[in-house]
């Protein structure tokens, strides 16, 4: 069961990221994941008040509302990168966001193993190849591997706090529901701020009704994909469900290469794969 929802987990991730990239080549990253985030708020809370979730509230939630204020800064950053392209080697480099238990761990006093400093230094090899200087065709940008990096960092720490926010199933929609609020919250805090400094919310001030529907699944595939990897890490080993839930960026680069036809070039490829070799050590070892 745990490897299931947790592929699951990749397959809704993957698409869900895919989507917000090619929503923020025409839209704001802010706008997208405010309207994103308050569609699947509104289905949330229809599904909590249908299945008497409020019952479940507890401490547990204080999780949930830090994973809502994670949330927006991993999303817009990564959508940010995915926009900036080309996601074949973008979304790779978003794996490094299992790196983020070995760091608790390490804080906690923990030190890593053989394998996992084999893998810290061969996902920093990838990551130079990956957004290093190169001949020809399309460079990846360094703010695009920037904010990649912070986008790994906060999804790193969705995992994490979101697997500690429920307990039963009713639960699980009530911190799912706590999450996207916050979201919104912050969200919207932060796209209020940016149209205070003069940038645009909405392209020539209409609202995009035609991109609604993909608004909509791009929210409802990431507050699904929260659940399935929140019942993954509960029914089986921790390490596997991160490990398999990681792999998203794998369907998003597949997606990006069949819809946008990307072509990468040797290195880059190289190094997107040794990103992914590096977490995959390092989520293991």
């Amino acid at each position: 069961m745990t490897a299931l929802f947790a592929l699951a987990t990749s397959l809704l991730w993957g698409l869900a990221d895919f989507g917000g990239g090619l929503l923020t080549r025409r839209l704001p990253a802010l706008t997208v994941v405010v309207v994103s985030q308050t569609i699947a708020a509104a289905v949330l809370g229809a599904i909590v008040a249908a299945t008497g979730g409020w019952s479940e509230a507890g401490p547990r939630l204080w999780f949930a509302f830090a994973a809502g204020l994670a949330g927006p800064v991993a999303m817009i950053s990564f959508y940010k990168a995915l926009a900036l392209g080309p996601m074949g080697v973008v979304s790779p480099l978003a794996t490094l966001s299992v790196a983020v238990p070995v760091g608790v761990g390490l804080l906690l006093g923990e030190r890593p193993g053989l394998v996992q400093v084999a893998g810290i230094a061969v996902a920093v090899v990838g990551v130079v190849l990956a957004g290093g200087p190169q001949r020809g065709g399309a460079a990846v940008q360094r703010q695009a591997i920037v904010l990649t990096l912070i986008a790994a960092l906060g999804f790193g720490a969705v995992f994490a706090l979101i697997a500690e926010a429920s307990t039963t199933v009713t639960g699980l929609f009530l911190a799912l529901f706590v999450q996207r609020l916050t979201n919104v919250a912050a969200g919207g805090v932060a796209l209020y701020a940016s149209v205070k400094r003069g940038a645009e919310a909405l392209p020539e001030g209409r609202f995009p009704w035609a991109s609604l529907p993909a608004l909509g699944f791009v929210g409802l595939a990431d507050v699904a994909a929260n659940g399935t990897y929140s019942v993954a890490a509960q029914h089986g080993p921790v390490t596997v469900a991160a490990v398999l839930a990681s792999l998203y960026p794998v369907v998003t680069a597949l997606a990006a290469r069949g819809v946008l036809r990307e072509r990468l070039r040797g290195v880059q490829a190289a190094g997107a794969g040794l990103a992914l070799v590096g977490t995959l050590l390092l989520a293991t070892g």
